[in-house]
């Protein structure tokens, strides 16, 4: 398996990823979409979205082989839990 380079830090990353998130592409998908995954390429904005993170991932790197790729979990807070309780995001 060939693993991309990271070319930004993490806090860059996540905060690029977001961003990005909340200004173009959280209007869009939020409000039918719960619980999907939205992977984002952070320096083109381009995004896909799947109920598999591994699936919309996939074909954003089909689109943009050399992706910068930021997922998260629509109005979650998480991307994955571990152990009782569930939490949702309430931005």
């Amino acid at each position: 398996m060939l693993l991309k380079k990271r070319r930004y830090p993490k806090e860059e990353f996540a905060r690029r990823g977001n961003e990005i998130y909340q200004s173009d592409i959280r209007q869009q998908v939020e409000a039918d979409n719960l619980g999907k995954y939205v992977a984002i390429d952070i320096e083109t904005g381009e995004w896909e979205m799947d109920i598999s993170e591994i699936d919309a991932g996939d074909r954003l790197r089909v689109r943009i082989p050399d992706a910068q790729t930021w997922i998260l979990r629509i109005g979650y807070a998480y991307l994955r839990r571990f152990g009782a309780g569930r939490v949702r995001s309430s931005d």
